[in-house]
């Protein structure tokens, strides 16, 4: 059974860090593309990072650049958002997913998401 799994969420402090992770199983990461979402409650989906297969190239929303770095490990079939100076409206549940590459607006396999508080 091919699917994604993220861990790493909870309840941070303003200011803290969290990295989340995302573990494939029943397939292989390495050619695919990670993207990573969020969803605050009342509002969309937003796609903040991405990683390609290759280079690797990143990508980052303006939300979270500076702050966010995506990472992968294709040995651990494993992709990272590592995120520092969290700030309250980082809260939200985080998602990741795989394309072929970052540009592409379709996604194959999704996680079932994380969530992440920041609060005082």
């Amino acid at each position: 059974q091919q699917k994604l799994v993220e861990s790493g969420g909870g309840l941070v402090q303003p200011g803290g860090s969290l990295r989340l992770s995302c573990a494939a199983s029943g397939f292989s990461l390495a050619n695919s593309a990670v993207a990573w979402f969020r969803q605050a409650p009342g509002k969309e989906r937003e796609k903040i990072s991405c990683i390609s297969s290759s280079d690797p190239s990143t990508y980052y929303s303006d939300s979270v650049k500076g702050r966010f770095t995506v990472s992968r490990d294709n040995a651990k079939n494993t992709a990272y958002l590592q995120m520092n100076s969290l700030k309250l409206e980082d809260t939200a549940v985080y998602y990741c997913a795989t394309t072929w590459f970052c540009a592409r607006g379709t996604y194959e396999y999704w996680g079932q998401g994380t969530q992440v508080t920041v609060s005082s």
